[in-house]
């Protein structure tokens, strides 16, 4: 239960009522890494977030200096995907 968590809890609050469709999204993976470590704590790192629904699995992507906005992009677009995806927006992957 950390601040990824904490994201993901705040954004399904604030968008399930107009989309409830956000309940069959699940996190299924989340991962870090340092894209260039030899800037010290100016590093920049890139978060992969790994979701599902019912029917697909989709990975999206965040990168910043900042772990947490780096995650907050992935998940936002994680539920962005999810929600165009159901709208019939998406065009699936050749």
């Amino acid at each position: 239960d950390g601040p990824v968590n904490a994201l993901d809890s705040a954004l399904r609050k604030a968008l399930t009522e107009s989309y409830p469709q956000l309940d069959e999204m699940s996190l299924m993976d989340y991962k870090v890494r340092v894209i260039n470590s030899s800037e010290g704590t100016a590093a920049r790192v890139r978060v992969v977030i790994e979701s599902r629904d019912r029917t697909d699995v989709w990975s999206t992507v965040g990168v910043s200096e900042n772990i947490i906005e780096a995650s907050w992009i992935a998940l936002v677009d994680a539920f962005e995907y999810k929600i165009h995806k159901d709208r019939g927006t998406m065009k699936p992957s050749q």
